[in-house]
């Protein structure tokens, strides 16, 4: 009997390993929530101490119809926030803990195509940041009437800021070599984007120089439709959030494949 003839046949995946993305897809997620009381419990009490500061401060002052208006309009951008947080944190954490447990040449070696695997780390840690957004509306019902505009717009728009977050996240995990890294990228950059991006007041009781820095903000078009989507209301026009979120994770998607083709700080 030949050495050929002994060998096992090759497997044939066809034009997508659907079986090696969806294991990606359920590793990268189950990451993302195992340890619930972290990762899923912490947000929850931050949401909630956030809407109780904001219900107690609102008691001395206004109306009490005023009051239920503002919170109404703080708790979606808080849901749509965590979620995004999530997305951030599951994807670059995954990749800088790889790095040091050095494990990472696992994923290099896996018969995944460089979409594939970064459509893989996008679903799982989408996955995750919706999971940690629904528990954060359920306990947001306590302060809070939330309504249902749009699905469609809801949906879109809470994908898009999850992508968003995702990708950047990717990219630092990549990019980075230690926690430090990761921490400055979302001390100095993210958390400053999303908290002047409308997520607790409106921006048109800005200034009109305030108000035009702010649309140049992907994260304001992220939370702004997400809350139309709930509300109806919104201070961008949807068309024009849709556009500049899905120009900004299509130019870095290409990104990430580039540096997944090219094996940028993950080959040794």
């Amino acid at each position: 009997m030949s050495v050929t003839s002994r060998l096992a046949p090759l497997r044939r995946f066809g034009p997508v390993n659907w079986m090696g993305l969806a294991t990606l897809i359920q590793r990268e997620a189950r990451r993302g929530l195992q340890d619930y009381n972290y990762q899923i419990l912490g947000p929850v009490v931050s949401s909630l101490l956030y809407l109780a500061v904001f219900h107690l401060a609102l008691r001395t002052t206004g109306t009490a119809e005023s009051n239920a208006d503002l919170l109404n309009f703080i708790a979606p951008g808080l849901i749509i926030f965590v979620a995004c947080e999530k997305a951030f944190e599951c994807a670059a954490g995954s990749f800088i803990f790889d790095k040091h447990e050095r494990v990472i040449a696992d994923l290099l070696m896996a018969p995944l195509a460089p979409a594939e695997r970064v459509l893989g780390y996008l679903g799982g840690c989408c996955l995750a940041g919706g999971a940690v957004g629904i528990a954060v509306a359920l306990v947001t019902l306590f302060f809070a009437n939330l309504s249902l505009y749009s699905v469609g717009a809801l949906v879109f728009f809470a994908l898009m800021g999850m992508m968003l977050h995702a990708l950047i996240g990717i990219l630092v995990g990549i990019w980075a070599e230690k926690w430090d890294s990761f921490a400055a990228v979302h001390t100095f950059l993210l958390l400053p984007l999303s908290f002047l991006s409308g997520l607790f007041y409106r921006i048109e009781n800005l200034p009109e120089a305030g108000q035009a820095l702010v649309r140049f903000n992907p994260v304001f078009y992220a939370i702004d439709g997400f809350r139309f989507g709930m509300t109806g209301t919104g201070s961008a026009d949807p068309m024009i959030g849709a556009g500049v979120l899905l120009a900004i994770n299509v130019a870095l998607f290409a990104l990430t494949y580039v540096w997944f083709r090219r094996g940028y700080r993950l080959k040794p």
